[in-house]
């Protein structure tokens, strides 16, 4: 019997497969995007990491194992240095908050606050995941100096891909403590996840604005 994390990306196979082939990927790897896509995708990453970063401090305080709490913890602190990193090494455009951004952070914040420790920890897993996933693929295919090389680097590195592995023994374990019901709550959240993770990236590259924008005063 394989553990949880294998049967919850079985399930989001063609997902995966698609978050591969957006646009802003594709083109990340060649290299050609576009500087105000790429600009617009680290302004909106930068204020998903906080959300993000708080959600992982619910999971730490949530987690009875030790090695969960100190991963758990170190992520979330990890997360925050890196948008300032973020805010250092490539600045800020000044855009507002996306709804795709929004909507993804909220998500994960509601479930920190609503959902089990197994469905929170089922809900974090795809942006590790997702992440060192895009960056290894995009590592293989990539053209020579790509001008997006830091950010490649970054996510296809061996120590990030070490932070996968503490992530998804996480998940599997508690996958192994609760019931069927359970899990396939921790399915759903994996799959929502996911699923934003693959709206994110489309709506850099549609540099997702408010339709409704236009009512306001």
């Amino acid at each position: 019997m394989t553990g949880f994390s294998e049967q919850a990306w079985k399930r989001t196979e063609r997902l995966q497969q698609a978050i591969l082939e957006l646009p802003f990927n594709t083109e990340l790897a060649g290299g050609s995007l576009s500087r105000d896509r790429f600009q617009f995708y680290i302004a909106q990453d930068a204020r998903y990491l906080v959300g993000f970063s708080r959600a992982l401090a619910v999971a730490a305080t949530r987690a009875d194992d030790h090695d969960e709490v100190v991963f758990f913890a170190n992520a979330a602190h990890e997360a925050i240095a890196v948008e300032r990193q973020l805010h250092e090494g490539y600045g800020i455009v000044d855009v507002e908050t996306s709804p795709t951004c929004l909507a993804y952070t909220s998500y994960l914040l509601a479930v920190a606050q609503t959902g089990s420790y197994a469905e929170l920890i089922a809900a974090l897993l795809p942006c590790f995941w997702v992440y060192h996933h895009v960056g290894t693929d995009i590592l293989k295919r990539q053209t020579s100096d790509n001008p997006y090389q830091a950010w490649i680097d970054t996510y296809a590195d061996e120590s990030f891909g070490a932070a996968v592995a503490n992530c998804r023994q996480a998940v599997d374990r508690a996958a192994e403590t609760v019931g069927s019901d359970t899990q396939e709550r921790m399915f759903a959240a994996f799959s929502r996840a996911s699923e934003y993770e693959w709206l994110f990236w489309d709506s850099a590259y549609r540099l997702e604005g408010w339709p409704t924008e236009r009512f306001r005063n």
